[in-house]
């Protein structure tokens, strides 16, 4: 194609990333994220096409692509999505927008799902300084914010400061969106696993139960996050003893896992060994 005829085809071409760029969205919150990936990738390579590699609209491509890597457990790709992304954002924005504290934020959810806790931990500081100073505290962006770092303390250990943190974030979401909402769903089932590992399995059981209904209603029965709630639940009552209802939970989150992501995927290979662990024990005591 002649610079002058892809000239006059940039305009179209980045429209149709843009679009490419929802529909990958949607592809991905509905857990089909084989699928959200190629959308992407194409909306990346017509987004470069168009714009060049250093454009915001490419940058939030591959933020978004850097998401659906995340939850296929392909976190080297993407950590390389995130870092290109934050390199072309920060050099028209600065170092404090909040578009740069999106990447920040990504990234420190990145190294919480690779187990990476403490690394994660600065990433999620940096996304809510800069993003409590553009919105304000009471803004679900910055909600969110909370949230992933309460997660990061968690995985440190740190279970009485992520609760605090969990609580401020459920709060403000169910203040700003309802009662009723995928940010209230993820925020109880975060607080129900932090409450488990303080050993207050009683206050979990029922949080657990609250973001898994909701989920279910606002996501379907076989959604991947449902497969995860579920898996969950399931820890939750083998440590109440309840292991009959724990061993059906958990193979109910089996069957979602891996069908949706895979046997070889981290939380489908958690739940199966959670499963088998399950099967091997007694159903009373």
């Amino acid at each position: 194609m002649s610079l002058g005829v892809l000239s006059m085809w940039r305009p179209l071409l980045a429209i149709r990333a843009k679009w490419l760029g929802w529909q990958g969205d949607r592809e991905r919150l509905a857990g089909r994220f084989d699928r959200a990936e190629r959308i992407l990738q194409r909306a990346v390579t017509l987004a470069e096409r168009a714009l060049g590699s250093d454009d915001i609209l490419t940058a939030t491509l591959l933020n978004r692509l850097g998401i659906v890597h995340k939850y296929q457990g392909r976190f080297a790709d993407g950590l390389r999505a995130y870092r290109r992304g934050l390199a072309t954002v920060r050099r028209p924005l600065g170092p404090d927008h909040p578009l740069v504290a999106t990447f920040y934020h990504n990234l420190g959810g990145l190294e919480h799902a690779r187990g990476r806790h403490a690394r994660g931990e600065p990433y999620a500081r940096r996304a809510l300084a800069i993003r409590e100073r553009a919105l304000g505290a009471d803004h679900p962006d910055v909600a969110r914010d909370i949230a992933a770092l309460a997660g990061i303390l968690d995985g440190q250990g740190r279970h009485a400061e992520a609760k605090v943190l969990h609580r401020q974030a459920l709060e403000v979401f169910e203040r700003r969106l309802g009662y009723e909402h995928r940010d209230i769903a993820s925020a109880l089932s975060n607080l129900a696993a932090c409450c488990h590992a303080m050993g207050r399995t009683a206050e979990a059981e029922p949080l657990a139960r609250r973001a898994l209904a909701m989920k279910q209603k606002l996501l379907g029965a076989t959604h991947p996050d449902v497969g995860l709630t579920l898996a969950n639940l399931a820890v939750i009552q083998e440590a109440q003893g309840w292991r009959l209802e724990a061993g059906s939970c958990c193979r109910q989150a089996l069957a979602i896992l891996d069908e949706r992501l895979g046997s070889a995927h981290p939380n489908t290979v958690t739940c199966r060994a959670n499963y088998t662990k399950l099967r091997s024990l007694p159903l009373s005591g």
